[in-house]
């Protein structure tokens, strides 16, 4: 109740039934609503942009994650979060770094609100009905912004998305994800 709220007063999206309701289109021109997680066993959305080098140095690991949950019935996409950066720039970067899944084109930044994404990369999961289960970093590659291990030795959105698979709720709901600022005021 209390996300249904919150996506209300935000003015993002449309709920039905405590479901997200959203309708963009990735960099390829294809249509994204949230039908197409009614049969997936959950969703990652991934928050990303096009200038930040933390998020950029993430994608290989979006793209492992995507090939490994894909194949379990996991839908996974990106959410392109700056609302100042033109489409094109958007498809070019997809291109060039490679992602592997669907960048969807979310200007008025209805997914990052609908989660309560603040920081990229920050990734979220949701159920098949749009239940947000987790929210927080990939890993624990980043310490902070200015310190990273070489190998993560935590793996949140991992965790997460085999306790949702498995039927349970995460053990840990939210992680404090390390990166940039994603820029929410004065988008409507």
């Amino acid at each position: 109740m209390i996300r249904a709220l919150v996506l209300l007063a935000a003015g993002c999206c449309a709920l039905s039934a405590g479901a997200l309701s959203f309708s963009l289109v990735d960099t390829t021109g294809a249509r994204h609503t949230a039908e197409e997680w009614r049969n997936k066993k959950a969703v990652v959305v991934f928050f990303t942009m096009t200038d930040c080098p933390l998020s950029n140095g993430y994608v290989p690991e979006m793209n492992r994650i995507q090939a490994e949950y894909a194949k379990q019935g996991v839908a996974v996409y990106a959410a392109h979060s700056d609302p100042f950066v033109k489409d094109d720039a958007v498809r070019k970067h997809t291109a060039e770094y490679g992602f592997t899944f669907p960048v969807l084109l979310d200007a008025k930044l209805m997914l990052a609100r609908a989660a309560g994404a603040t920081t990229v990369p920050e990734v979220a999961v949701f159920s098949a009905s749009g239940e947000l289960q987790y929210l927080g970093r990939i890993d624990n590659r980043m310490e902070d912004i200015t310190r990273r291990r070489t190998v993560a030795t935590e793996h949140e959105l991992r965790d997460a998305l085999d306790a949702v698979m498995a039927g349970r709720a995460p053990k840990v709901a939210r992680t404090r994800a390390v990166g940039c600022s994603i820029n929410l005021q004065g988008v409507k």
